[in-house]
């Protein structure tokens, strides 16, 4: 309440008619979708804290955080967790488990969000915040831990995200901007917006040691870390 008081929460965006479909194509084209989808091997750091190694084709993660190390299988939330070394098992392990796909929600969607606005259970229509600035409104109605987020996207002329405005379950003020800067070009061409700046408080997140490869050799490894 103390957000609405104040002024800073925005109520959600109206939609107006025009093709959204046509501009999700235009973005998609911009970040290079193709080379982001060739591509099989992601590694990166969230905020310091967070690192990950995705395995595409098998959409399997490692996922590490101070003493924890998690083999994270994203299609059925399980996988093995070590705490320190030393495998987990029963309870903590579950909830361990838990904590890393929360995290890996949250975290993963800052690398690649563009390339989700077409991901199944998502709609795109066009619309326009409370000043009238027209956007791509794309909301989740299922799926991640907070199904129902919606987020206004703003394009350059080229279509590459500028950024865009939440509505999100985890942030309790509506239409909060999160700015895509400092793009990065992975191999094969795909960009990924390294820097997002927030219009509350001017909070960051940065994502460090992105790396992509085709190979783990190309990500600094022998062979796959993941171990399930």
């Amino acid at each position: 309440m103390g957000y609405v008081r104040f002024g800073i929460h925005e109520g959600r965006p109206v939609v107006v008619s025009g093709d959204a479909d046509i501009v999700a194509e235009k973005m998609l084209k911009a970040i290079n979708i193709a080379a982001w989808d060739s591509l099989p091997i992601i590694k990166w750091t969230f905020r310091e804290s967070h690192h990950y190694v995705w395995d595409k084709v098998s959409n399997t993660a490692l996922v590490t955080w101070d003493d924890y190390v998690v083999h994270l299988n994203m299609d059925n939330i399980d996988g093995k967790v070590f705490l320190k070394g030393v495998i987990v098992e029963e309870k903590l392990k579950n909830d361990i488990i838990k904590k890393a796909w929360k995290y890996w929600c949250n975290d993963s969607y800052w690398l690649y969000a563009p390339a989700k606005i077409f991901d199944p259970g998502t709609t795109r229509r066009m619309a326009i915040d409370k000043t009238g600035k027209e956007g791509l409104l794309v909301t989740y109605e299922h799926g991640g831990v907070t199904p129902g987020d919606q987020y206004l996207w703003f394009t350059n002329s080229q279509g590459l995200p500028a950024g865009y405005k939440m509505w999100v379950g985890i942030i309790p003020v509506g239409g909060v901007y999160a700015s895509f800067d400092n793009w990065q070009k992975l191999p094969g061409g795909a960009l990924v917006a390294t820097q997002h700046t927030f219009s509350l408080a001017g909070a960051q997140v940065n994502l460090t040691n992105v790396v992509g490869g085709h190979s783990w050799a190309d990500v600094g490894y022998d062979e796959n870390p993941i171990k399930l």
